[in-house]
């Protein structure tokens, strides 16, 4: 059988924390951003951790075990 391959879009948008969680970016932050508050486009700059229903589906989509 030929190798698994990642999936080349998850690839690019996660990252994988020292213990093992995995990080991604806040969406809505490209354009568009002179109608969000200062404090909104701030806190959307911080990257966060995937929630814990999607962690499964992340981790099928980068052949994580």
């Amino acid at each position: 059988m030929p190798k698994m391959k990642t999936k080349s879009s998850a690839k690019k948008r996660f990252k994988l924390t020292s213990s093992g969680k995995i990080k991604r970016k806040h969406a809505f932050k490209s354009h568009i951003l002179t109608k969000k508050s200062n404090k909104r486009k701030l806190k959307l700059t911080h990257s966060t951790l995937v929630d814990d229903s999607d962690v499964k589906n992340v981790k099928k989509q980068l052949r994580l075990k």
